[in-house]
């Protein structure tokens, strides 16, 4: 009994190939290290652990896609199938390292302004990024669920991070009751197609019925003999779960008292980072173990992504608070994402790279502008109104150019990265036969000018009244003109030049 137990142990370790996710680990090294420099450090030298924490990162950045993006762990799957390799989990890997290293970045602008623990804040962003770089490899529901709950439980600690304002502690606890009511939702819909999956009184029944492998044969062969109605209502609420990570519709409550209360950073995490792990998720599951459930989920993703850009771009239309605003439009972009989930599912292969591509070129948008309004912002972070921006352009003309390149993008005007991006979804919508989604679309982006518009017309063309008072907070150092004219740069050169970026087959 022990000489069997021992071989089933090496047989299921044989694959534990930990060079696979070394980058994971190298985070997660760093992000214990830095609480030991705070340990150690005198009170004097703490002021450098920013700097090893965004530096860390860097280094982990070039460790990880120069030395295994060239080998055999490149591809493939690892740990007994738990986690996989394929191109498009490499690129989002960089897509959340990369995302890390700017919300580390904007955390020293907000931190500098607020009386709170600091090396705390960077810890968590960084557990968030190799969280997030293990759940988009997931190929298994326990991995997902682990890597999901990682991310979620450290984002419960962050939006409430700033402990001092009534904003972010009612943002902190809105975002834990709904998120725990999310991961229920999620869990119990995983239980059903555990359950039936592993049913031996049904067809292609599997003793590993988490595997995503093994779970898209077994829901394949059912569906060949007339479906299974457990089936069908599991893998609708893995999908309603998923769907409250990314912000849709009627999942999207959260979405405008969260993003004001969070801080700055916390916000640009959760409106680029953690809504790219959530379609990424559903992109694996939609087009894996759910790729035989087609005829239910297009319908459904559908009239989500409709009633989504619909709701995003019409209430976002008479918001004054930035933060609101910037949360509303971001529920408008699910719906714009979701355009091309589904048309990966109708069969339009490249639209996954469409989606990635718009994933890009909205994390550089976002973070230009999440990057003034960090600076812009006063010591109450949740207080961030169009009326602040009024005359911006004479008092921070540089910003201001910043804010207007990040709008337009978002917005989708040409020659920004943001209009390729939208284009390449709408040319996918329209191979797939999307043409009622294609129209709302267009209709959605047409409402976005207004409000985005709007902002930049008060930066640039509304005069200030006499009451009213320069409300602009922070300087602008060196490495912040560096760093948001490198997000502008990036941004119009993927709209002249989409093929900068190789993602598009």
């Amino acid at each position: 009994m022990n000489e069997l137990l021992v071989e089933f142990l090496r047989g299921y370790t044989a694959s534990n190939e930990w060079t696979a996710v070394m980058p994971e680990i190298l985070l997660g090294v760093l992000a214990l290290g830095l609480l030991v420099a705070e340990m150690f450090l005198p009170r004097e030298r703490r002021s450098l652990i920013p700097r090893i924490a965004i530096w860390g990162q860097v280094l982990v950045g070039v460790y990880a896609f120069t030395c295994i993006s060239g080998c055999h762990l490149y591809r493939g799957t690892y740990f007994s199938g738990m986690i996989q390799h394929t191109d498009v989990t490499q690129i989002m890997r960089a897509f959340f390292l990369l995302s890390s290293i700017l919300v580390c970045y904007l955390g020293q602008i907000y931190l500098s302004k607020q009386s709170l623990a600091k090396t705390e804040f960077y810890h968590l962003v960084i557990l968030i990024a190799a969280a997030m770089m293990l759940l988009v490899q997931s190929a298994n529901f326990v991995m997902l669920f682990v890597a999901l709950e990682t991310v979620t439980v450290a984002f419960y600690v962050l939006v409430a991070y700033c402990r001092n304002s009534a904003f972010s502690l009612e943002a902190g606890l809105k975002y834990l009751i709904l998120g725990a009511l999310s991961s229920a939702i999620l869990l119990f819909g995983i239980v059903l197609l555990y359950g039936v999956a592993g049913n031996p009184d049904l067809p292609g029944y599997s003793r590993d019925s988490l595997s995503y492998e093994q779970l898209q044969a077994f829901i394949g062969l059912n569906q060949l003999n007339g479906g299974n109605l457990i089936v069908n209502i599991g893998a609708l609420l893995v999908i309603a779960g998923v769907c409250f990570k990314i912000g849709a519709v009627p999942f999207q409550i959260w979405v405008p008292d969260v993003y004001q209360g969070a801080p700055t950073p916390v916000t640009a995490y959760l409106a680029i980072a953690s809504k790219a792990a959530g379609f990424m998720v559903l992109i694996t599951l939609v087009l894996g173990p759910f790729a035989a459930l087609n005829e239910l989920l297009v319908p459904v993703l559908s009239y989500i992504a409709a009633a989504t850009i619909l709701f995003g771009n019409i209430a976002a239309v008479t918001q004054r608070n930035v933060k609101r605003l910037m949360g509303l439009s971001g529920i408008a972009h699910a719906g714009y994402l979701l355009l091309g989930v589904v048309a990966a599912m109708r069969g339009v292969e490249w639209a996954v790279y469409a989606v990635i591509f718009y994933l890009v070129t909205y994390l550089l948008a976002s973070f230009a502008v999440f990057g003034v309004m960090s600076l812009n912002a006063g010591s109450e972070d949740a207080d961030q109104e169009l009326d602040h921006y009024v005359n911006y352009s004479r008092k921070r003309p540089f910003l201001s150019g910043v804010l207007a390149v990040g709008l337009g993008s978002l917005a989708g005007i040409p020659p920004l990265g943001g209009f390729i991006g939208k284009l390449f979804l709408f040319v996918a919508a329209y191979q797939a036969g999307l043409y009622g989604l294609l129209g709302i679309s267009i209709l959605g982006v047409a409402i976005s000018i207004y409000y985005y518009f709007g902002w930049i017309r008060e930066c640039y063309f509304s005069a200030p009244t006499s009451e009213m008072v320069d409300d602009t907070h922070g300087q602008t150092l060196a490495g912040d003109r560096f760093l948001f004219g490198c997000l502008v740069v990036a941004t119009v050169v993927l709209g002249v030049l989409p093929a900068a970026l190789p993602v598009i087959p």
